[in-house]
């Protein structure tokens, strides 16, 4: 080292600020499996809230998870009625929770413990159970079953602080199984008729597009879960099925576009 010359130490380097393991303004879809299953919307929940998955999964399935919204929301692991088909059996947002007359006292009171103050939860006494498959929610609006009981309408609307519409997608009554929204889009059964994502679009108040999960898959909700700012899919989801959920739920940088519209066509004409 020439005369005169400082000394270097490593500890002369300035250290980069450590990268956060989730930024709401980057965050993607991110593919996961559920042990062998790409159902992953039949093995979670999640809202802009909180975030439920079931127990007795693989760690791998709960780092996924943990990596994408550790520090942003709770991940609340979980069974209902003795099931970890949680997705299917509960639908909730930013305001509640509702969950079958089947759920038990004691997972109901680990919900209560576990989940952030002022989500309200509450127990439903329904003949179609599986509220998951009846009920799709965001923060504003919620489309139920045709069939569903006027007091668990009622119920839903209370507790969710929602407006209610009876719908069905595609002919579907299954709303929670053949679509999934967000407060930023909808993802909807592949053969939606135009006129009807028209008219979905009209009552969410959000941009409506009709796809797949899983490569090829129109049972969008038990594919796919998202919020206002993550989505998870299955691991079979293709890279248009991904570009189209990021394009419409409006994650990262991505928009609704043309693009998205074009790959949308794609998708369906493949299915034609």
């Amino acid at each position: 080292r020439p005369a005169g010359d400082k000394a270097f130490h490593c500890w002369d380097v300035p250290v980069p600020a450590p990268r956060p393991r989730c930024s709401r303004a980057t965050a993607m879809c991110t593919r996961a499996a559920f042990e062998h299953s790409n159902e992953i919307g039949v093995f979670s929940k999640l809202t802009n809230k909180y975030c439920l998955v079931g127990i007795g999964g693989s760690e791998n399935f709960y780092s996924v998870f943990e990596a994408e919204l550790g520090g942003h929301v709770p991940i609340v692991h979980t069974s209902i009625a003795g099931c970890r088909i949680i997705g299917r059996l509960c639908c909730g947002n930013k305001n509640g929770l509702l969950v079958p007359m089947t759920t038990t006292d004691q997972e109901l009171s680990h919900l209560r413990n576990a989940l952030p103050e002022g989500v309200v939860i509450q127990r439903v006494e329904e003949r179609l159970s599986a509220l998951g498959n009846c009920i799709v929610t965001n923060d504003h609006v919620a489309f139920v079953h045709t069939d569903l009981d006027r007091e668990t309408e009622e119920i839903a609307a209370d507790v969710l602080g929602v407006e209610v519409f009876r719908q069905t997608i595609a002919g579907n009554v299954l709303v929670g199984s053949y679509c999934s929204v967000s407060n930023q889009g909808a993802l909807v059964h592949p053969k939606t008729p135009m006129e009807d994502q028209e008219e979905l679009a009209q009552l969410l108040q959000v941009p409506v597009v009709a796809g797949t999960v899983n490569r090829g898959s129109d049972v969008i909700g038990g594919g796919l879960v998202v919020n206002d700012w993550c989505a998870f899919t299955g691991v079979d989801t293709t890279a248009t099925e991904v570009q189209v959920i990021e394009s419409v739920f409006k994650l990262g940088d991505a928009q609704p576009s043309a693009v998205a519209g074009a790959m949308r066509d794609v998708l369906i004409d493949q299915l034609a």
